[in-house]
């Protein structure tokens, strides 16, 4: 176990800076998820902390030790990739075992090892398969166990579930994350699925555009988003992002007006979670015409047109609407958030 600390990391490859001044503690025994879009710096993290890749400047601390020009051998860290790297000619536990082979472990030890570790997924009843006999999900498993057999101070895992079925995905996360916790292995996970993120995470840290966005726990990140991009990622539908203008304390917008407490005036956007609107029958915040109306079984999802904007509302199973039927919205104004306009940063309450 180990904590890790980033500091003032930089990645640059010729002209394209693919992270800039990155700055991270990891505490011993987090999971710690990195989300992000494609490209924005995620990825290079990984393979900085890893030694895979040399940074630009900047300095890696795992354990307390300065690694930055260790060579990846020597950090004491094991990797679990999307592709599951398995070599398809060894049986299941000579796959689990090929660490301990290369470290010159014998061969009695090995054995125990690699049954510990295989029991630990629940793959040891598999031990004499090869991986073509294995489903995705056996062989992400036998990856983890790779993986745990050599009990490193440090796991990285780069999107190992994005190759499995939606329904399997869903039993991985549960698995992964007990096993995480289980081992209480300090954990570097990197995706671009915000559910894996939510579900999974102690923290997450947000990256965009080579630089963090926002470092919290999914609750903190999913109710007090840093910015718009943040707003805009997280979340499913995510986060209203109303454009307005603040006059004498009140929101304007075309499709009504909403009170505000202590907001300086001026173009401003408003934001607010779905789930966060109620359907009203009398006085509402804002007006407009029900664009579509989607039953999701234990909740309808309504897109209402309001001006130029097309705002999503979280409602009861029982409150479809057809069509482009009236209808007013009502806002939580404890979960209204307000960003300024242009750098999209969050105000404060």
């Amino acid at each position: 176990m180990a904590t890790v600390e980033l500091s003032n990391l930089r990645k640059t490859f010729g002209t394209f800076t693919a992270l800039e001044s990155l700055n991270l503690h990891v505490d011993d025994g987090e999971f710690l998820v990195l989300l992000g879009p494609s490209g924005c710096g995620k990825s290079t993290t990984m393979r900085l902390i890893a030694g895979l890749e040399e940074p630009t400047s900047g300095e890696i601390l795992i354990g307390g030790r300065e690694v930055t020009n260790t060579p990846a051998r020597d950090r004491n860290l094991a990797m679990v990739f999307q592709n599951y790297a398995l070599y398809p000619h060894m049986t299941v536990g000579e796959n689990i075992g090929y660490p301990l082979k290369i470290a010159r472990v014998s061969r009695t030890e090995r054995e125990a090892q690699v049954r510990t570790a295989a029991a630990k997924v629940e793959m040891d009843n598999l031990l004499t398969r090869r991986p073509s006999e294995l489903s995705g999900g056996q062989r992400q498993r036998v990856a983890l166990a790779r993986a745990i057999v050599r009990t490193p101070q440090l796991f990285l895992m780069d999107e190992p579930l994005s190759n499995l079925d939606a329904k399997l995905r869903t039993v991985m996360r549960a698995e992964l994350k007990h096993l995480q916790k289980e081992l209480a292995t300090t954990t570097i996970y990197v995706t671009h699925d915000q559910v894996e993120a939510m579900t999974l995470a102690d923290r997450i840290v947000i990256l965009n555009d080579a630089r963090i966005q926002q470092v919290g726990t999914p609750s903190e990140i999913y109710a007090n988003p840093a910015n718009t991009f943040v707003a805009s990622f997280i979340g499913s539908p995510p986060m209203n992002l109303i454009k307005g203008e603040i006059r004498a304390g009140v929101f304007k917008h075309a499709g009504g007006e909403i009170s505000l407490a202590r907001q300086p005036e001026g173009k401003a956007t408003l934001g607010i979670r779905p789930e966060d609107i109620s359907v009203a029958d009398g006085q509402a915040d804002l007006a407009g015409q029900v664009y579509s109306s989607e039953l999701l079984g234990d909740s309808t999802l309504l897109n209402i047109r309001s001006g130029e904007e097309l705002i999503a509302v979280k409602a009861g199973p029982e409150e479809g609407r057809g069509m482009n039927e009236p209808i007013n919205l009502v806002f939580d104004p404890a979960k209204i958030a307000i960003f300024e306009d242009g750098s999209g940063e969050r105000r404060s309450k």
